[in-house]
């Protein structure tokens, strides 16, 4: 029950990374054959992941992961624009935070705009926050603690109006929910293999052909000198067919027939479950129970081999980790009982109706 911290690998991702590894195991930058060959696969991977997003292969680079896809995106169209000035949320993913306050020691100023309380950024807050040299906007469109998706093209339409490039954090949206019109409106999209079942420390940004870039460091040759390091051609692959497994009709008419079951069977416990059903992604269900902390739960849950989590994973060892939570205005005892459960496609109504009634038992026993 913690999907959105994580899935298992695809078969046919699983496949496609050991026969990519045994068979083109080569450095897709050498000048031989062997490397030749690795560099097809890993263009062709590339092309895949563009139409997944229905954008240019020119501006897809691999990365590590959402963390450094993040980091690299925001911090290298940054420091390209004239601008010092970035506007970003309260709620974003820690390594957003990161690269925010990196910049910020370079002398950039950054404002930070809270949720309302129904989970959403304000739009007119964020217009209100612009100024002459604002120069980026940073946001994401799939909150990880809530679900809830925000108005990203609404972002967009105010981004464009005032020359502002826009970054749209989309690691937990992707082939989860159509990007298409997302990533043809922005300047930059993050997303991450693992999330969709490809393998660990993988990614990808897409950063359109026109938006200017400075590298975080000048000198490097690997993904047109954006990133360092010898790629990861055979993750790279299993990424890509990952990619195509994903994004059906059924398997979101599925998710929300499980969310309805997880709520119509926990409406009799003292569950407070963040809902805002005109935008929020069925997978992510963040919820509090009155009197019992979310990490209570979460260990007792975790006796019973069921796995929940109080928040992103990338936050865990830290207090204030459920960040959306806080900035829709709910009181610090609140956030302390926070936890998520976070659905995939391939589990049963039962399996969730189980896990309602095991909640049931340790409410009524704490």
């Amino acid at each position: 029950m913690d999907y959105a911290a994580t899935t298992p690998m695809t078969k046919e991702a699983l496949a496609m990374y050991h026969r990519i590894a045994t068979d083109y195991y080569g450095n897709s930058s050498s000048l031989h054959d062997c490397g030749g060959h690795a560099k097809q696969v890993l263009e062709q991977s590339r092309k895949m992941i563009a139409q997944s997003l229905g954008v240019s292969a020119e501006g897809i680079y691999f990365t590590s992961g959402g963390t450094e896809g993040n980091i690299v995106a925001i911090m290298s169209i940054a420091l390209a624009q004239k601008g010092k000035h970035i506007i970003t949320s309260v709620a974003e993913h820690t390594s957003v935070h990161a690269a925010m306050n990196a910049l910020e020691r370079q002398y950039y100023s950054i404002s930070r705009i809270p949720l309302t309380d129904v989970g959403i950024i304000d739009i007119e807050k964020l217009a209100s926050a612009i100024q002459l040299d604002t120069a980026l906007i940073s946001i994401q469109y799939i909150n990880s603690e809530t679900g809830i998706i925000q108005p990203i093209e609404a972002i967009a339409a105010l981004a464009k109006k005032h020359h502002i490039k826009l970054h749209v954090d989309c690691v937990q949206a992707y082939c989860k929910l159509p990007l298409e019109q997302i990533a043809s409106q922005v300047d930059a999209v993050t997303v991450t293999s693992h999330k969709i079942g490809g393998p660990k420390g993988v990614g990808a940004i897409y950063i359109a052909p026109d938006c200017p870039t400075e590298p975080l460091y000048p000198g490097v040759t690997h993904e047109r000198g954006l990133r360092g390091g010898t790629v990861d051609v055979p993750a790279i692959c299993s990424f890509a067919v990952a990619a195509q497994y994903c994004l059906s009709e059924e398997a979101l008419a599925h998710l929300h027939l499980l969310r309805k079951c997880f709520t119509s069977e926990a409406s009799l416990l003292n569950l407070n479950i963040i809902e805002y059903k005109a935008a929020q992604y069925p997978g992510i269900l963040g919820m509090m129970v009155k009197g019992i902390e979310g990490q209570l739960m979460m260990l007792k849950l975790n006796e019973q081999q069921i796995f929940i989590s109080t928040g992103s994973a990338c936050d865990s060892q830290h207090e204030h980790g459920t960040k959306a939570v806080l900035s829709m205005g709910y009181s610090p005892d609140e956030v302390r009982q926070f936890f998520r459960v976070s659905l995939h496609e391939g589990q049963s109504i039962e399996e969730v109706k189980e896990v309602v009634r095991k909640m049931h038992v340790i409410i009524k026993n704490t």
